[in-house]
């Protein structure tokens, strides 16, 4: 039977993030996902933010230019324009970023399988037997599993950890070839009739242009939405000019990270275990800071074999940071009617109120610090050998 000490399932940002640091480490990582490589079928809109771009070591030729103006719109297109000194935006470009870092997991020595697919998870003993399928089918014997398998994780259900129950579904198209006159933007619409329950949203950095909704399924039809937003964008486009080289969709969790997203047998990581804001509905940062904290605990379990290493990541130690934003996204939930949000925005335009609206923008506490995954330090003070050997039997 085949054996790692680490099987990531899924190889989203969060999985291929999280490989690479335990592969760094000196544990053997399988890496699988179902899909044939990382550049296909990809779900994010691929907007960082400038705590994650000055956070993290990103590659900066992945990414387009800085943008640090945002424009809110009412239902009716009446703007709020906002600006930072500072650039709080990049758009990186997803199949180009997904590729470098994979690539940067194998040289770690992560093995990849793609287009294999998990079917399931069997305990034995404190272990799991993972029954695969596709070019990598079979048995696969893990100590320790992460499951980096999207919103409806399959991975939490087979480990018996908490399971997204609340998200919205977004759709979103990226064009090149479309000049602008303006300076870069994030353009976003707040229309119960495009995004019930979210926004619409257009981004021009000058390079690509990325057009998208999201909202409660059961109120809109997201296709015809964003049909519907492309016909009146808050700025004008020579849409018949345009290319079209990408269309992205999935659902997005907004019920906050999941109370329990760890076991003796494996846990979770991004979109699986709720690790998105519930207001703004970002994950990019809360999945590359989670990542690492998941990085971190099991080295140091699997080190260890001392389950007290996995307490620190519980989820209810962060649903706590995040009661105001859960509170403002059942608040947002229930404007569903125009005059309400254009309510609403009149507010935002206001000068005592103008702050808040650059905090949900430009602020920085979206997901709190959490320990970064010090490898070299780790391995220093691992107590027993790591990694076992590999069978191919």
């Amino acid at each position: 039977m085949r054996q790692a000490d680490v099987l990531v399932v899924g190889a989203g940002l969060a999985g291929v993030w999280g490989a690479r640091l335990l592969a760094q480490a000196g544990l053997s990582v399988v890496l699988v996902d179902e899909r044939a490589g990382v550049d296909r079928r990809i779900r994010t809109t691929g907007i960082f933010v400038r705590r994650t771009l000055e956070g993290f070591p990103l590659p900066a030729e992945c990414f387009g230019p800085e943008i640090s103006r945002v424009v809110l719109y009412s239902p009716g297109y009446r703007s709020l324009i906002l600006e930072s000194p500072r650039p709080e935006f990049r758009v990186a470009r997803m199949e180009v970023l997904c590729r470098r870092l994979l690539e940067d997991a194998r040289q770690a020595g992560v093995e990849w399988w793609p287009h294999t697919r998990c079917l399931g998870l069997h305990a034995r003993g404190s272990e799991s037997i993972a029954r695969l399928s596709g070019a990598h089918g079979g048995l696969l014997r893990a100590r320790f599993v992460i499951g980096a398998d999207g919103a409806r994780s399959r991975v939490a259900e087979w480990l018996g950890l908490s399971q997204n129950r609340e998200w919205i579904v977004g759709v979103e198209e990226v064009y090149t070839g479309l000049p602008s006159d303006g300076p870069p933007a994030f353009h976003c619409v707040l229309s119960s009739r495009l995004a019930p329950g979210y926004l619409a949203w257009l981004v021009d950095d000058g390079e690509e242009v990325h057009l998208g909704v999201a909202g409660y399924a059961e109120r809109f039809d997201a296709n015809a939405a964003l049909a519907a937003f492309r016909e009146q964008p808050p700025v004008p486009f020579a849409w018949n000019r345009a290319r079209l080289i990408d269309r992205r969709g999935g659902r997005i969790p907004v019920g906050g990270i999941l109370p329990r997203i760890a076991m003796s047998r494996g846990l979770l990581v991004g979109d699986a275990a709720g690790a998105v804001s519930p207001l703004t509905a970002g994950g990019i940062d809360p999945c590359l800071r989670l990542s690492e904290l998941a990085a971190k605990v099991a080295f140091e379990y699997l080190a260890t074999g001392d389950e007290a290493r996995l307490r620190p990541y519980e989820g209810t130690r962060f649903r706590r940071r995040f009661r105001t934003r859960l509170a403002l996204r059942a608040l947002l939930s229930r404007l569903d009617h125009p005059a309400l949000l254009e309510a609403a925005c009149a507010g935002l335009r206001l000068p005592p109120f103008r702050s808040h609206a650059r905090g949900i923008f430009f602020g920085r506490g979206s997901f709190p610090d959490v320990d970064r995954f010090p490898v070299g330090l780790a391995v220093a003070r691992s107590r027993e050998p790591v990694l076992r050997p590999r069978s191919t039997a």
